[in-house]
């Protein structure tokens, strides 16, 4: 059981820091007038949030809800990438995305689907 609690522990931090990631990413394209991530980053903000609020509580459906988080964040990322080598944000994003989705994929065998 300790193990499973540090698996959950590494996976909320990861799902904490992919939000944080994708939140400042869409306010720096938002800001700088530009809409290459914004959307992405939003909807993949809320789906990591729902993620790490399901794994904080201990629901048994937190296998589902990491399946979606991590095809989310690989969409995210992968949107990212595309502006990775012109904007710091993105290139940031992607990496917190990219280790959510993997934190993410060791839940998705539990998931009753």
């Amino acid at each position: 059981m300790a193990t499973e609690q540090k698996n959950l522990k590494e996976c909320i931090e990861a799902c904490e820091e992919a939000i944080h990631a994708c939140q400042s990413c869409a306010a720096a394209d938002i800001r700088e007038g530009s809409s290459n991530c914004a959307l992405i980053n939003l909807d993949c903000a809320d789906i990591c949030s729902a993620t790490m609020n399901a794994l904080a509580r201990g629901s048994e459906h937190h296998g589902d809800f990491c399946a979606l988080c991590a095809h989310m964040c690989r969409e995210c990322a992968a949107v990212c990438a595309m502006h990775a080598k012109e904007h710091a944000h993105c290139a940031q994003c992607q990496s917190a995305c990219e280790k959510c989705a993997a934190e993410c994929d060791k839940h998705v065998k539990e998931a009753d689907i």
